[in-house]
Parts: structure tokens; C-alpha cells; sequence
């Protein structure tokens, strides 16, 4: 498969008040047309420190042997996974790799492999693709071919780290908002003292690349606006070499939960279940929903829950146990980016 998306998934950072969107992965075979022989690379270790990134020089040897003419141009990406260490980053890739000799059939390719400071561990080569990496072509993208290859070691310092303050923190439903983004230094919580190029994306890019590109300040900050409907999306912000993240951030914003709730029955005798019947606005997934009583003068108490259904709607059952009138409220608890919020107070009187 194309990798990128999954890559943009994993990187993911939870932020305060956001959720963040998992990005599924799709399934596929390796390419059936291409074999490798080897793969070389002419460093097994690296010291990378803050935005910089290491070249290294990979050397594929192998074939593609599809017969098609217009596949004599074709690229390949070696692909490495995470073997050890804590840095962000879980793959790396290669730079689309150029055919510099032989045939297609029997040939070799080689360019760079840019390894970022966020790739902080030890990384094996796994496998290698055909490119160019992240623009999948028709037909059913390819998973890579696997190869078991040589492993380099990476010390990241100073690693670059992405954070986002959205305003207004929870965003009304159908109102626009910005959000300030965020670039510092791991090892010293401050900015770098330049203007770093990032990229701002909203929904499609965020999973696939391409989003657009801005600078942030030399302050490491930058601030983006925001239309109604970008809240609807996945919003994301990241830096890259080529081909892949360095490092990135992925949210949703934060949205207010509208909760109403109005019981089947005002009045009841004691003991009686009464069902309460409500919504919560926009939120379709089985979120939790807690019927609550109010006790003396401010304890309000669960006294019965329910899951949301797929139509946003749910009923939670209320019971009298005196004579008179009783308080309720239906409580909704902060479920994904939609926070914690309660319907108005409503009345059942026990008879």
C-alpha cells in the first residue's frame, strides 16, 4: 500500500481539548513486477540534530518486469521500519530512487535517504516500493516488496515538536475559528529562531500529503484561519523532508455537546419507570448518556445511563422513589472532540 496515510496516523500526538482522527489502512499485495536483489546503504549510523536532516546514499539493485514501455522511467522507495529506540517517527523512506544502470529488467537504482532527527532509534530496511512515494497510480496500490536489509543506527537531538491552540477551545457548531500552531524544540521547550516551512492542511492532505505550505515567525508561530466548514474535517499541521513527515499534528476540534431530553411522562407513581427520550446534536457514534437526579440542594447523581444510536438519539429510564417534584438532567460526558454538556433541567412529579 502507500504508506503515507498510515505514516500520518501513527505520527499523531493527542492534543488538550482535540481528538485526534485515525487514518484506516488499506490492504494490498506487493507489486508482482518487481524483485530485489539488494539494497545498500552507504552509512549504519547517523547524528541528526533539530530541523537538519542526514543524507545517506541507497544503492537498489533488482528488476521491474512489467513489459510496458512506459515503465522504463519507473521510481523505486526502500522503505525502513523502527527496530529500537523512543523517537516520534515509527518508518522512514527513501527519496524516489533513479534507474542510473542497466535495464529495467536488471538494473539499479540509487538516490538519498533524508533521516530526520524525529527518526531518533534504530531502523531495518523492510522492503522496497515502486514510487513515486505517497501518489498512488491507477489500478490497486502495492504494499512493499519485502527485504530484509541492513540496519542504521540514529542519535536525533533537539527533535522538532508540533503543538496547537485552537480558539475559541471548543468551537460552536457553524462558526469559523483559527488555530495557532506551534513549533519547539524538544530539548529546550523553546522555538528554533527561524522561520520553519510547515504545512496546513485540512481533510484530504491530512491523510494523503499535499497540504499547503506557509512559514511560521521566528517565534516558531503561526496562525491560521479557519472557515465553518474546515471544522467538519480533520485539521493538521507538519514538516517534512522529502519524501515524508518529520513530524505533524492531527486534530479535530473541540466541540460543544447540545443535549435535550424531554420524559414520556411528567408525572408517575412511585417507582414507576418512566422512560426519558433525548439527543445529542451531531453525534452519531455510541457515546455514553447518564440520566441524573439531583440530590439535596447541588449533588447531582447517575441514576441511570445509555449509549447513543446511530440516529444521535437515546433513552435513559427515570424512577420515582418519592412523592413530589424530582430534577433530573440528562448528562453527556466528553466523548472523541465533542465536550462534556447537559440538557436544561426537567421535572418528573412521584405520586
Amino acid at each position: 500500500m502507500r504508506i503515507r496515510r498510515v505514516l500520518a496516523a501513527l505520527l499523531a500526538v493527542p492534543l488538550t481539548g482535540a481528538v485526534l482522527g485515525g487514518v484506516p489502512a488499506a490492504q494490498a499485495a506487493p507489486d508482482p513486477y518487481l524483485t530485489i536483489s539488494q539494497v545498500s546503504l552507504d552509512r549504519t549510523s547517523v547524528a541528526v540534530s533539530g530541523l537538519n536532516t542526514y543524507p545517506i546514499n541507497v544503492t537498489v539493485k533488482g528488476g521491474y518486469s512489467s513489459g510496458e514501455p512506459g515503465d522504463s522511467d519507473v521510481v523505486l522507495n526502500v522503505v525502513l521500519e523502527r527496530t529500537g529506540g523512543t523517537g516520534p517517527r515509527s518508518s522512514i523512506v527513501s527519496a524516489d530512487l533513479k534507474r542510473t544502470a542497466g535495464t529495467p529488467a536488471n538494473g539499479t537504482w540509487t538516490g538519498r535517504l533524508n533521516v530526520a532527527s524525529t527518526a531518533n532509534g534504530t531502523f531495518k530496511v523492510t522492503g522496497v516500493m515502486t514510487g513515486p512515494y505517497g501518489a498512488p497510480t491507477g489500478g490497486t496500490p502495492v504494499d512493499p516488496t519485502p527485504y530484509s536489509g541492513q540496519t542504521i543506527t540514529v542519535k536525533g537531538t533537539n527533535l522538532p515538536k508540533i503543538t496547537a491552540t485552537v480558539n475559541p477551545r471548543v468551537v460552536p457548531w457553524g462558526k469559523p475559528y483559527s488555530i495557532t500552531w506551534a513549533v519547539t524544540n524538544t530539548a529546550t521547550g523553546k522555538p528554533y529562531g527561524t522561520r520553519i516551512p510547515i504545512g496546513l492542511g485540512v481533510d484530504t492532505p491530512c491523510a494523503e500529503g499535499g497540504s499547503p505550505m506557509y512559514r511560521t515567525g521566528t517565534n516558531g508561530l503561526i496562525t491560521k484561519s479557519y472557515t465553518a466548514a474546515d471544522g467538519e474535517a480533520m485539521n493538521c499541521a507538519h514538516l517534512y523532508t522529502d519524501p515524508y513527515y518529520i513530524t505533524g499534528q492531527w486534530l479535530f476540534v473541540a466541540r460543544p455537546a447540545i443535549v435535550s431530553a424531554v420524559p414520556s411522562r411528567t408525572s408517575a407513581p412511585v417507582g414507576t419507570v418512566v422512560p426519558v427520550n433525548g439527543s445529542v446534536y451531531r453525534v452519531t457514534s455510541s457515546c455514553p448518556v447518564h440520566l441524573q437526579r439531583l440530590y439535596g440542594a447541588s449533588q447531582w447523581r447517575t441514576v441511570s445511563s445509555a449509549k447513543l444510536r446511530s440516529s444521535g438519539r437515546f433513552t435513559v429510564n427515570a424512577q420515582p422513589s418519592y412523592r413530589g417534584l424530582i430534577p433530573y438532567r440528562a448528562y453527556f460526558p466528553t466523548c472523541y472532540n465533542v465536550v462534556a454538556g447537559v440538557s436544561k433541567t426537567f421535572y418528573i412529579r412521584g405520586t
